[in-house]
Formats: structure tokens, C-alpha cells, sequence
């Protein structure tokens, strides 16, 4: 199946990240929103990057305007009707998700692939507010943030989805310039199963005072050649998200590794999610990390 058109729910960081490199592989997009304010500022993120990419003479004028062809902002799921693939990426409430998975499988036609962003929840979960005849053109497509630099893409596949539809979201990956991988359709798939832990044994170890914050961060930097401290790594995933992802995980596995420290809920509940809210760990200045606050 060669997917050309293809539909986005949601257009905070990770949606318009994967609208962004699905229109500079030359797909037609269409990412819709709940309402216009988010769809205005998830555009102009996208916008943004390419005019700076502009800026820098990494891209020309005229692939900037061809790309911004491909791009289309709506409000309506209906926009999305005519799509070869839609990826919902919206927050990671399962409520939510099956409301949207329950339009999209009203409005799409039969062909048409439909794949999760969810970084922790089962897959399968989702599947029974769809069509029996839809589960095996369903599936996870879990990109990671920021989209547009993160070159890796796992295929989370159900017990139902077909070897067509892996194909058909192998070619889609590579044709944006990604690699896939497959993963089971387990909570949290590969890399949050492994990953999670890492971040949340960081932060017991700044609760403990085991280090400061940026030494605990210089450690694994440079100690083993990491690229980004976990809590510097944390800030920028979003604490809200960390302590969501780590529930999830929890709740599944039951294992003290995966359960959110008491510090980590400190931070959500005070309000200091990290990049996203200018604190976390540190202080940030729109992408740029500053200096560490106060435990």
C-alpha cells in the first residue's frame, strides 16, 4: 500500500513533528485539532522550523513552499475522511483515544490504516471501539520527540494487524528518512521499558541527594557517554508525561523500579513539568536549558 495522504490527530509536540516530516517526504497531511488555538500554535512550530531551516540556507525557498503545500490545519474529522493513514497523538488518556479512535473508524473508508502514538498504553486496548474488519489495518506507530531529529520509529503490532498493513508502515517509516523497529504490544514496548526506569532511579538519587542535579547529569554524560543527562532528559520528555508513562507502567508490571518517586509528584503537582512550563529540574528559557532549581 503506498500511503500519499495522511491524517494527524492533535498538534502539540509530537503531532506537529510528525505532520512536519510527513509533508517534507512529500505526503499530503492533514493534522486536525480540538480547537483553534491549539491548531494555530502546533502550525506555527512547524512554520517556524522550516522558515529557520530557510535562515540557515539548509533548505531553499522554493522546498519550504512545496512542503507548506502539503501541510493542512482543520478542526474536523471529517478533513481526514479521504486519508491512507491517520496517527493520533494525543494526550495519554485512554478515554480520549477511544472517543477519537470511534470517529475516525465512523468516518475513514475501509482501506485506510489507523496507528496510536501512545508511548505506554496497550495497543489493543483501543481496538474494540473499532470495526472487527478495521483491527488488522490497526496498529502502534510510536515516534519519539523531537520528531523531526529522533531517527527511530517502533511498529507496535497486535495480535490482529496484518503483515500487509507492517509493510505498508515499514515504507511509510523509511520514506521519512527513519528507522523502524518492531516491538510487542506491551506497556511501555522497548525503549520506555527500558528507558523509564533509568530516568526514575535519576531522580530517587536526586531525592536522595545523592549529587546535585547537574553533577548526577555530568555523570552519565560523561561517564557513559550519554548524550543528555536523565534529568536534563526528563525536563525536555515532560515530568507530567514521566509520571504518566511510569503509572502505566506500574499499574501492568507491579515492580517498585517503575513507580513515579515521590519527588517526581512533587514536581507535577507543583506545577514544574520541565521545558514545557519554564521549570522542572531546571529553569528553562524557551528551548534552552539555564540553571538548576532548588529540591
Amino acid at each position: 500500500m503506498d500511503i500519499q495522504r495522511v491524517g494527524i490527530v492533535g498538534c502539540g509536540l509530537m503531532g506537529s513533528g510528525i505532520a512536519q516530516c510527513a509533508a517534507e517526504a512529500g505526503c499530503q497531511v492533514r493534522v486536525k485539532e480540538a480547537e483553534e488555538t491549539f491548531l494555530a500554535k502546533g502550525l506555527a512550530r512547524i512554520h517556524g522550523a522550516w522558515d529557520r531551516a530557510v535562515a540557515k540556507g539548509k533548505v531553499t525557498e522554493e522546498q519550504r513552499s512545496a512542503w507548506q503545500k502539503n501541510l493542512q490545519g482543520t478542526l474536523s474529522f471529517a478533513t481526514l475522511a479521504d486519508c491512507d493513514l491517520v496517527v493520533e497523538a494525543i494526550p495519554e488518556r485512554l478515554d480520549l483515544k477511544l472517543q477519537t479512535f470511534a470517529e475516525l473508524d465512523r468516518i475513514l473508508g475501509p482501506g485506510a490504516i489507523l496507528c496510536t502514538n501512545t508511548s505506554s498504553l496497550s495497543v489493543a486496548q483501543i481496538g474494540p471501539v473499532l470495526d472487527p474488519t478495521r483491527l488488522g489495518r490497526f496498529a502502534g506507530l510510536h515516534f519519539f520527540n523531537p520528531v523531526p531529529a529522533m531517527p527511530l520509529v517502533e511498529i507496535i503490532r497486535t495480535l490482529a494487524t496484518s503483515e500487509a498493513t507492517l509493510a505498508a508502515l515499514r515504507g511509510f517509516v523509511q520514506g521519512l528518512g527513519k528507522t523502524a523497529v518492531m516491538a510487542p504490544d506491551t506497556p511501555g514496548f522497548v525503549v520506555n521499558r527500558l528507558l523509564v526506569p533509568y530516568l526514575l532511579d535519576a531522580i530517587r538519587c536526586a531525592e536522595q541527594r545523592l549529587a546535585t542535579t547537574e553533577d548526577l547529569d555530568a555523570a552519565m554524560k560523561l561517564g557513559c557517554g550519554h548524550p543528555m543527562g536523565p534529568l536534563h532528559l526528563s525536563d525536555f520528555i515532560g515530568l507530567d508525561t514521566m509520571q504518566s508513562v511510569a503509572e502505566v507502567l506500574f499499574d501492568a508490571f507491579g515492580e517498585p523500579r517503575f513507580k513515579a518517586p515521590s519527588l517526581l509528584r512533587q514536581l507535577v503537582a507543583s506545577g514544574r513539568l520541565g521545558r514545557k512550563t519554564g521549570s522542572g529540574f531546571y529553569r528553562w528559557e524557551g528551548e534552552k536549558r539555564m540553571e538548576s532549581l532548588p529540591l
